[in-house]
C-alpha cells in the first residue's frame, strides 16, 4: 500500500490541525487494541475530537495556562467560601469534552447509537488526544472517570442517595449537571506510605461519617466527586485499616461541607488543574462499600490513573514530536530546511522510534486493563474473570507508567532543543509541555514505587505466568527475513529476562528491591521489542509495508545491539536513507529495505 509522507511543512505550527489524522502511530495503536466493532464505532468520533483538540482546545490550554485557577478561601465577611475561579476557556473545554464528546458517559452508559457502553479503552484514547493540548485537564477528566469506576464497582448504586447521585453526575453527558472527581490520598507525613494516613472518620447516627484531618496534595481540589481515605475508630494500622469516603465540596442541601481549602500549590506545570491543601474539620463523608476495604477500592481508581498517565505521556510525546517536525520542515539554516540535514534526520527518526515503542507498550497495558475490566465480576468483592489479563495488567501498567513518563520528559526536552531558543520561551508550546511533562514521573507513584509494584505483581499474582507466553507468541510471529535478526536478538534478551526472574525468585527481598528498577527496564524493552516486531510482521503481511520493520529494527538495535564504536564504523545511516518512511510515515516496500541490521 503506497502512502505519501506527511508534509509537515504545510503547517505553521502543531495546532489548527487534526491531531488524530496527523498521528498514524496513535491511530495504529487504537485500531490494534480496540475491539473491532468498537473501533468501527469510535473512529469517526475520535477524528472529530482530534480536530476539536487541535483547532480549539490547544489554544484554550495556552490561555488557561496564562490565567490559571485562583482560590478564594474566604468571602468578604471572613466566612469560608472554598471557591476556585476559572478562566471561561476552561469551561468551554469541559463542555466540549463532557457533553458533545461524552468522555465520561460512554464507558458507563450506552451512547445514543449503541446498545451497550464502550470499554475503558475509549476514554483512555480520548484522554491521549487531550494530552496533546492540556495535561491538567486530562488529570481532572481522568479522575472523574476513575471515581466513577470505583463507585460503579463498590458503592451499591441500586440504592438512591449521595453516592448514586454523584455517580450520575460524574457520568452524565449533560454539562449543566456534570461534576468532576478527585482522589485525595497524600498526607504530609505519608506521601507514598498511604498506610500512614492519619485522617479520622467517626460514624454518626445518620449513617454518615465525620472526617477530621488534612490532605496535603489534592488535585482538582473543588471536585464534587472527591474520594478520600480515612481511618475509622479502632481500625488497625496500615492500609488494612483504611476506609473510603465520598467527601463532596457541597452537601445535598447546597451548603458547603465542613472543610477548608487552605491554599493552592504554586506548581511548575499542569496549572489548569488546581492542586491544593484541604483541612477536614468535621466534614461529612459517605462510606463507599465496607469499612477497612478502602485501600483495595482506591487501587481500582489508581489502576485507571496509572494507565491514563502512560497513554497521556504518549499524547504529550506526540504533540512535542509534531511541533519538532513542523519546525524542522519550515526552519531554514544555511540555505536548506533543517530536516534535510542528516544529523537532525537521525534525531527525528530516533524520537519517532521512541514514541512508537512507548505508544505500543502503553496501549498494550491499556488493552490488558480493558480486558480485565470487561471480565471483572462484583461477586465476592471483585472476581477476576480473565486471569491472564489481570496478571498482565498488574505487571504492564506500573512498567508503562514508569517508562513512558521518563521517556516523555526526555523527548519533550529534545523537541525543545530542536526549536532552539524559541522553544525555551513561553510563547512556544514546548516550554509548557516540558513543565507539564515533569509531573508524569511523580503522579500516581514514582519510579521506585512502581518498580516495587512490579515485584509485587510477580510475587502475589504470578504475573510471569502470563507474561512469558505473551512475549513468546509475539516473537514467534516475526518470521519475515527483514525481522529475523531483530527477533533473534529480542529472543536472546527474553531468555535473559527469564534468567533474571529466576534469580530474583531465589534471592532475598533486599536483593530484589535493589534490582527492581532495572528489572522494570528489561521488561519494558523486551515487551516493547516483541510488540514492535509483531506489528511489523502484520504491516508486511497486510499492507506490504516495511516501515514498521524499520522502526522495530531500530528499537532493537538501540536497546540491545552491541553498538561497536557507537555504530560509527558500521557504514549505515538508516535515519537518513529512510527518513521519509520513519519520521514522515511514508510507506516503503519490503523488497526495498536491506535485510541487514538497523543502526
Amino acid at each position: 500500500m503506497d502512502r505519501d509522507p506527511i508534509d509537515y511543512g504545510a503547517l505553521d505550527a502543531g495546532r489548527d490541525c487534526n491531531y488524530w489524522e496527523l498521528d498514524p502511530t496513535l491511530r495504529f495503536e487504537a485500531r490494534r487494541t480496540y475491539p473491532d466493532e468498537e473501533f468501527a464505532w469510535a473512529e469517526e468520533l475520535l477524528s472529530r475530537y482530534g480536530r476539536v483538540v487541535g483547532a480549539e482546545l490547544a489554544d484554550a490550554a495556552d490561555t488557561v495556562d496564562r490565567h490559571s485557577p485562583t482560590l478564594h478561601t474566604y468571602d468578604d465577611r471572613g466566612g469560608v467560601r472554598n471557591e476556585v475561579e476559572y478562566h471561561p476557556a476552561q469551561f468551554a473545554t469541559e463542555r466540549r469534552t463532557y457533553e458533545e464528546f461524552r468522555l465520561t458517559h460512554d464507558a458507563f452508559h450506552a451512547p445514543p447509537d449503541r446498545e451497550d457502553p464502550v470499554g475503558r479503552l475509549h476514554p483512555l484514547t480520548m484522554q491521549t488526544l487531550i494530552c496533546l493540548a492540556d495535561v491538567g485537564f486530562a488529570c481532572a477528566s481522568s479522575m472523574t472517570t476513575g471515581a466513577a469506576v470505583v463507585l460503579e464497582k463498590f458503592a451499591g448504586l441500586d440504592e438512591s442517595g449521595p453516592l448514586a447521585d454523584t455517580f450520575e453526575g460524574l457520568t452524565t453527558d449533560d454539562y449543566d449537571d456534570h461534576v468532576e472527581g478527585a482522589m485525595f490520598l497524600t498526607e504530609k507525613q505519608g506521601g507514598s506510605d498511604v498506610g500512614a494516613t492519619e485522617t479520622r472518620a467517626d460514624p454518626r447516627a445518620d449513617g454518615t461519617y465525620e472526617l477530621t484531618g488534612e490532605k496535603w496534595f489534592c488535585s482538582n481540589i473543588d471536585a464534587q466527586g472527591a474520594l478520600a481515605l480515612a481511618r475509622t475508630p479502632d481500625a488497625p494500622d496500615g492500609t488494612a485499616g483504611l476506609s473510603l469516603f465520598l467527601v463532596p465540596r457541597e452537601l445535598p442541601d447546597g451548603s458547603l461541607n465542613d472543610s477548608l481549602f487552605r491554599r493552592l500549590k504554586d506548581k511548575l506545570g499542569t496549572l489548569s488543574v488546581p492542586t491544593g491543601e484541604i483541612e477536614f474539620d468535621g466534614a461529612t463523608g459517605y462510606l463507599v462499600g465496607e469499612e477497612e476495604r478502602g485501600f483495595r477500592y482506591m487501587t481500582e481508581m489508581l489502576n485507571y490513573e496509572r494507565v491514563t498517565n502512560a497513554t497521556g505521556a504518549v499524547g504529550v510525546m506526540g504533540r512535542a514530536l509534531l511541533e519538532a517536525k513542523v519546525h524542522a520542515a519550515n526552519r531554514e539554516a544555511f540555505g536548506s530546511p533543517i530536516h534535510e540535514y542528516p544529523l537532525l534526520r537521525r534525531d527525528l527518526c530516533r524520537m519517532t522510534v521512541d514514541y512508537e515503542a512507548a505508544a505500543a507498550f502503553a496501549f498494550e497495558a491499556a488493552r490488558q486493563y480493558d480486558r480485565r475490566e470487561r471480565a471483572w465480576s462484583p461477586a465476592d468483592g471483585g472476581t477476576e474473570g480473565d486471569t491472564d489479563a489481570y496478571r498482565l495488567m498488574r505487571l504492564l501498567v506500573p512498567v508503562a507508567k514508569y517508562r513512558t513518563a521518563d521517556l516523555c520528559v526526555d523527548l519533550v526536552s529534545d523537541a525543545m532543543e530542536i526549536r532552539g531558543g524559541d522553544g525555551y520561551v513561553a510563547e512556544q508550546v514546548t516550554e509548557r509541555l516540558l513543565r507539564d511533562a515533569q509531573v508524569l514521573p511523580i503522579w500516581e507513584g514514582t519510579s521506585n514505587v512502581l518498580s516495587l509494584d512490579v515485584l509485587r505483581a510477580l510475587e502475589r499474582v504470578d504475573a510471569h505466568e502470563a507474561l512469558l507466553p505473551f512475549v513468546r507468541e509475539r516473537i514467534e510471529r516475526a518470521t519475515h527475513p527483514l525481522l529475523e535478526a531483530a527477533a533473534a536478538t529480542v529472543d536472546d534478551r527474553f531468555v535473559e529476562l527469564q534468567t533474571a526472574l529466576g534469580t530474583l525468585a531465589t534471592e532475598d527481598e533486599d536483593y530484589a528491591q535493589y534490582h527492581a528498577k532495572r528489572l522494570a527496564d528489561l521488561v519494558y524493552d523486551v515487551v516493547a521489542g516483541a510488540l514492535l516486531l509483531s506489528e511489523a510482521q502484520w504491516a508486511i503481511d497486510e499492507r506490504d509495508d516495511a516501515r514498521k520493520a524499520l522502526v522495530a529494527r531500530w528499537f532493537v538495535e538501540d536497546r540491545f545491539g552491541d553498538d561497536e564504536a557507537y555504530g560509527i564504523a558500521g557504514g549505515e545511516r538508516v535515519g537518513d536513507e529512510y527518513f521519509d518512511a520513519i519520521a514522515r510515515y511514508g510507506s516503503v516496500g519490503p523488497t526495498v529495505v536491506d535485510t541487514g541490521p538497523n543502526g
